[in-house]
């Protein structure tokens, strides 16, 4: 595909970086957009989404440190693939989580209330991220010989992330990015928080199944449990279970939320 957008002598832009960005930007957005409704400050929501960002990076590259340990500390290159990858999504969103808890409890913001208000922005900035994958030709899918196959072939792509060049690949990013829209959209147009954290448990389920489900055609390495699942479907298990535990319990001990208005 196209991994640098602009190369100008020994500048270079990358495009999952401005895919990223623009993620950001439209969670961002969104996460202003319904704040409001929830009770919570626009600002104050633009604030935490900044922390969310840098707590979800730094979770994110930590898991992929953790799941490609040898590449990534036996060299010093190894050092710059990590500076330039996004690492694992599911590590971005545990340290994401925990870095919102945190700082939720300095701004006196119920977590559920602004976890339900952030779910769908989640889900959309993850959307544009994966068409920054695209782009860079990471997270790439395994042989595919069906009509909406796509195949690689700039040298820059197989450099800086490995993806096999001249082969029919599944489109694992396309799949992903039309998932999380869907999801996304699906979380704003039927939310009904009959108790808080009904949407955020909404999405949990959405994406595990989801994710759980892409990683069977994934052909990039992304590490093993029990060398029987990846280390991402066995992540999508816990949070389908923690989902499950959390619906089982705020459902019966929450209080009802005020009916969401339209932002």
């Amino acid at each position: 595909m196209h991994p640098e957008l602009i190369h100008i002598g020994s500048f270079a832009l990358p495009s999952y970086g401005v895919m990223m960005a623009l993620g950001f930007l439209a969670a961002l957005w969104l996460l202003r957009r319904r704040a409001p409704a929830f009770g919570v400050d626009p600002d104050a929501a633009s604030d935490i989404g900044i922390w969310l960002l840098l707590s979800g990076l730094v979770g994110a590259k930590l898991l992929l440190v953790i799941v490609e340990w040898p590449h990534y500390v036996s060299s010093w290159n190894g050092l710059k693939d990590l500076a330039r990858a996004g690492g694992v999504f599911y590590g971005g969103l545990i340290g994401a989580i925990a870095g919102t808890v945190i700082l939720l409890r300095k701004r006196g913001i119920p977590f559920f209330t602004f976890a339900d208000n952030a779910a769908p922005s989640i889900a959309l900035g993850q959307c544009l991220g994966r068409v920054g994958c695209l782009l860079a030709g990471c997270c790439w899918g395994r042989h595919c010989e069906m009509p909406w196959a796509i195949t690689f072939f700039d040298p820059k792509a197989a450099e800086n992330v490995g993806v096999p060049l001249g082969v029919p690949l599944h489109p694992t990013q396309i799949y992903e990015a039309v998932g999380t829209l869907i999801l996304s959209i699906l979380l704003v147009a039927f939310e009904r928080r009959r108790y808080s954290g009904e949407t955020f448990v909404r999405y949990l389920f959405g994406y595990a199944i989801l994710r759980f489900t892409i990683e069977i055609f994934r052909g990039d390495p992304r590490g093993s449990v029990f060398g029987a699942m990846s280390t991402s479907q066995f992540i999508a298990l816990g949070l389908a279970a923690a989902a499950a535990a959390i619906w089982a319990l705020r459902r019966r001990t929450a209080p009802a939320p005020a009916a969401v208005r339209s932002a």
